[in-house]
């Protein structure tokens, strides 16, 4: 049952991984950089330093580390395809949601 688990991961990784390949291929620098998306990605980035240190220090455990990472590329895998359904940018709206997610975040690591 695992070995089964571990194909059908590998396939849906390996769709997302050419999916979001062709889409960032479509945007331009400025749909990259735009200043809400920047923001979001931003504070994406500044979170895994935090939780590297943190896992540095010993004051959270490898499963932890883990848990908070996978937290972090959900959300940020979120703000790319909120930007592929509005030509390369958000709106403040889901910016909003997304700071809401990476607020949930920060506070678990904090922990």
């Amino acid at each position: 049952m695992s070995f089964k688990r571990n194909i059908i991961l590998a396939a849906v990784g390996a769709a997302i991984a050419l999916g979001a390949a062709g889409g960032a291929s479509a945007e331009t620098r400025w749909d990259q950089t735009h200043p809400r998306r920047e923001e979001v990605n931003h504070r994406l980035h500044h979170q895994a330093m935090r939780i590297r240190h943190e896992r540095r220090e010993g004051e959270i455990t490898r499963v932890q580390a883990h848990r908070l990472h996978r937290q972090d590329h959900a959300i940020r895998h979120e703000e790319r395809r909120m930007a592929a359904l509005d030509h390369g940018h958000i709106t403040r709206a889901e910016q909003h949601a997304l700071n809401q997610q990476e607020n949930t975040v920060s506070h678990e690591i904090r922990r």
